[in-house]
C-alpha cells in the first residue's frame, strides 16, 4: 500500500491531499496566513484526520507552492506549475492545457500525455486577471465574491468595460459606476470579462485551438469567468470537482511516482 500527500502552500490558502493506491482519501484547506510553515503543518495533520491515517503512515510528502520551502516534513518540493499539470492531467489524462488562476498569479501551462510540463506562460507582476482582482471588485459593489460569477449571467447591460491593468484603476472605475447608479450585475459581468480577456491573452501563448482545455484554482468556480472563456476560445472548458486543490493532488501524484521508481 502506497499513501502518500501533496500540500499546496499558496498566498491565501494551502490545501492538502492524501493519495492512497492512486484513489484521494484524505483533503483539507486552511488560510495560510502569515506563519505558511505551521498552515501547512496543521492543514496535513487535518486531511490525515479525514481518513484515519498518521503521518507516520505516509510513503513520500510533497510539497508545493509559493510557501513549499516551510514544511520540514516534506521530502521534496516541487514547482506548483508542475504540479498543477500533474493534478489536471490526474483528472483529465486528455488535457493538454491548464489556466490556473489564483489569488496572487496566473499560469497558463502545456503538458504532454504524461502530465509533463512542455511549456508555459504566466502573469504574476499584477493582481489583475487573478482572484485577489474579483475578490476587490466583490467588496467594492457589496457582494460575496462567490456570487459573482451567477451574478455576471444577470447582467442586463454589457457594455461596460473596465480598462486599465492596474487593480487601483478598476477601484475607481467601479466607484464612479456605482455613483451612476449601475447594476451590481453589470459591474459584475465586467469584472468577470476582464478577468477572462486578461488570462486568455496567457493562454494564447501556450494553447493551439482545438487542445483540450481545463482550468484549476478556485477561480474556476466563478462561472461568469469560465462562460466568458469558452465564448473567447471556443471550447467547453473541463474543471476538476475541487479545481482549489489541483495543485496539492498533483504534488501527492508525483510523491507515489517517486515512491514507484
Amino acid at each position: 500500500m502506497v499513501i502518500t500527500a501533496g500540500i499546496d502552500i499558496g498566498s491565501k490558502s494551502t490545501e492538502a491531499v492524501i493519495l492512497r493506491d492512486d484513489k484521494l482519501v484524505g483533503a483539507a484547506m486552511l488560510p495560510t496566513g502569515a506563519d505558511s510553515g505551521s498552515a501547512a503543518a496543521k492543514t496535513l495533520k487535518l486531511a490525515l484526520n479525514s481518513c484515519g491515517l498518521t503521518e507516520k503512515e505516509l510513503s513520500y510528502i510533497v510539497s508545493t507552492g509559493y510557501g513549499r520551502g516551510n514544511l520540514p516534513a516534506a521530502d521534496e518540493y516541487i514547482t506548483e506549475i508542475t504540479c498543477h499539470a500533474k493534478g489536471s492531467w490526474w483528472y483529465f489524462p486528455e488535457s493538454q492545457v491548464i489556466l490556473d488562476i489564483g489569488g496572487q498569479d496566473c499560469k497558463a501551462i502545456l503538458c504532454d500525455a504524461a502530465g509533463r510540463v512542455s511549456d508555459f506562460a504566466i502573469n504574476d507582476r499584477c493582481a489583475a486577471g487573478t482572484g485577489r482582482y474579483l475578490e476587490r471588485a466583490a467588496e467594492l459593489i457589496g457582494m460575496p465574491v462567490d456570487h459573482m460569477g451567477s451574478a455576471s449571467l444577470n447582467a442586463a447591460e454589457k457594455s461596460i468595460s473596465l480598462d486599465g491593468i492596474c487593480i487601483v484603476y478598476a477601484e475607481k472605475k467601479i466607484r464612479s459606476l456605482l455613483r451612476q447608479g449601475r447594476s451590481r450585475n453589470d459591474i459584475a459581468y465586467a469584472a468577470c470579462e476582464y478577468v477572462a480577456n486578461r488570462v486568455a491573452s496567457l493562454v494564447y501563448q501556450v494553447w493551439t485551438p482545438g487542445e483540450t482545455f481545463c482550468m484549476s484554482g478556485g477561480v474556476a468556480h466563478n462561472i461568469g469567468v469560465v462562460k466568458r472563456l469558452e465564448a473567447m476560445l471556443g471550447v467547453s472548458v473541463k474543471i476538476a470537482p475541487n479545481p482549489e486543490y489541483i495543485g496539492a493532488v498533483g504534488a501527492a501524484v508525483l510523491a507515489a511516482e517517486r515512491v514507484a521508481l
